[in-house]
């Protein structure tokens, strides 16, 4: 009896002791989700009726890097944002306005923006820049980048003044209100 009392002993304090073990090891129930925390985001980064911006983001084992990557997708995120909105304003000018040869002055207004935008690049302002380092040792970084209207606007008229072909149909005042009610809508969305 002594020995079924000892083996009986030894089994509950087996299965008390599997008890406490197991229980330790409890881990909480992981939620679906988790908030992420955008550095460099939020209402006061998005285009607006005085500038165009774009936030992106760049990861990298090296710090530099991180930053670099960032700004290139930063600056080509803006050089698209710019491009569709200065070919809106062209569009709606050109289309405003009555030519004899409409297609190719069109054409002509089209091509005259891309070279614009490669240019007006240059004036680009970082409004915000935040970096961390994630748990598995990467670099990341946040940034956000503009470029005011006005650049913009001073950008495309002196390019449009210096083409001889343009200039005879090209009215400053007429583009420069299609171009703020074009920026106008940014700030309305």
């Amino acid at each position: 009896m002594k020995r079924i009392s000892q083996i009986l002993f030894t089994v509950a304090l087996l299965v008390m002791v599997a008890i406490a073990v197991t229980s330790c090891g409890t881990t909480k129930a992981v939620p679906d989700e988790q908030l992420v925390e955008m550095y460099c985001s939020g209402p006061q980064y998005l285009s607006d009726a005085t500038a165009l911006r774009f936030t992106a983001v760049g990861i990298s084992m090296d710090q530099m890097t991180s930053k670099k990557k960032a700004m290139s997708d930063a600056r080509a995120g803006l050089a698209a944002q710019i491009e569709t909105t200065v070919k809106s304003v062209v569009d709606n000018y050109v289309k405003s306005s009555t030519h004899n040869n409409k297609e190719d002055l069109s054409n002509r207004y089209e091509g005259l923006t891309r070279e614009v935008v490669s240019q007006i690049l240059i004036g680009t302002r970082t409004v915000c820049e935040q970096m961390t380092k994630t748990r598995d040792g990467n670099y990341k970084t946040y940034v956000c980048v503009e470029l005011g209207g006005p650049e913009i606007l001073t950008s495309i008229n002196n390019r449009f003044s210096r083409d001889e072909f343009l200039k005879v149909d090209y009215d400053y005042e007429k583009f420069k209100k299609t171009f703020e009610e074009e920026m106008s809508k940014l700030g309305n969305k």
